[in-house]
């Protein structure tokens, strides 16, 4: 048995600030940022809009593409660095508007204290933190849950509101990113198809590299943390940059080494989309061609935990990815996080 992607969905808010707008807040260009980052242009979430809504409608195309009601699902693993609050979870809220979506009713509405409808089936929801890796973090999660026999159904999201918690005056790190979400859900199935295998690796050591590092425990909410904009990214690019193309590459083929493949095996890699000069880099170093690489960073720049399923549902709806294609995800990101997962669709 494997844990299989039966379904796929992606979100995007439809306000887009493009290099063009930066121009005119910022000490940058249009050029300058193409050339550094690969980013045209980035999604930004309006006021009223927080990491639930956008991760709510990713998972509404992926049960809609698999077939599947909220009901159906037995637990939802929302990977964020971006939640609504500190508690409850994003995913809880996620449940919540799903529910909503699927019965027409609030929950907080019925009588007699009951937080269901009668006869509906409870999922399990929570969070999931590792960054930019977040994705692959949950799908290795999920894919444990059906692996064990313990549930049928998991739904994985990975979403993130980058817009609020980026420094907006600092060019070297607000030009990357954008909000959106991607989700997928998973069930089990017998056969060659589904998720060949899933690895995670972590380097608390190297934690700096990229960081917002005010506002929780360590340093909690003052005057001077919103003065100095330590609650907004921190990152210093060469280092990551560096780590990033590293372990990327070491993540690849540690991938294929446990699954007995080689690169010529697989149709497409869907790579974090963190950097186009990373992607490339990666790229170069498993020599292979950027054909066989899925990138949208153009359009959305680094949307965290949700850049990995939203290319990947981009490249299954446009007809890229087909019935066993041979599928790799590579992600990066703060703590350091690092991960892969071999799919054959």
């Amino acid at each position: 048995m494997k844990a299989k992607i039966i379904g796929t969905g992606s979100y995007a808010p439809s306000t887009i600030l493009t290099n063009k707008d930066l121009e005119q807040k910022l000490d940058t260009s249009d050029k300058w940022i193409v050339e550094r980052t690969g980013v045209r242009e980035r999604r930004i979430a309006a006021k009223d809009e927080a990491t639930s809504d956008l991760a709510c409608k990713a998972a509404q195309m992926a049960l809609t593409a698999a077939g599947a009601s909220p009901s159906e699902v037995d637990i939802i693993v929302v990977a964020t660095t971006t939640p609504d609050m500190f508690f409850p979870s994003t995913a809880c809220l996620v449940l919540h508007k799903l529910m909503e979506w699927e019965r027409g009713v609030m929950a907080s509405r019925l009588p007699n204290g009951q937080t269901m409808l009668a006869g509906t089936r409870v999922p399990a929801a929570f969070d999931l933190s590792a960054a930019c890796s977040g994705f692959i973090y949950a799908l290795s999660v999920g894919e444990q849950y059906i692996l064990s026999g313990k549930y049928k159904k998991v739904l994985v999201i990975g979403a993130d509101l980058m817009s609020r918690i980026v420094n907006w005056t600092d060019r070297s790190t607000c030009v990357l990113f954008g909000d959106g979400a991607g989700a997928v859900l998973l069930a089990p199935a017998s056969g060659k198809q589904g998720i060949l295998s899933t690895h995670i690796h972590s380097d608390g050591s190297l934690w700096d590299l990229i960081a917002v590092p005010g506002g929780g425990s360590a340093d909690p909410p003052s005057e001077r943390v919103l003065v100095e904009h330590l609650n907004t990214v921190k990152m210093k690019g060469t280092e990551t940059f560096k780590a990033a193309v590293r372990t990327l590459e070491e993540a690849a083929r540690e991938t294929l080494s446990a699954n007995g493949v080689s690169l010529s095996d697989v149709s497409y890699i869907v790579p974090h989309q963190a950097n186009i000069r990373i992607i490339k880099a990666v790229a170069e170093r498993l020599d292979i061609g950027m054909d066989k690489v899925v990138v949208n960073l153009s359009r959305y720049g680094n949307t965290s935990a949700a850049s990995i399923p939203l290319a990947l549902d981009e490249a299954v709806r446009d007809g890229r990815i087909k019935e066993n294609d041979l599928i790799l995800l590579l992600a990066f990101g703060s703590g350091l996080t690092w991960g892969s997962a071999l799919i054959k669709w």
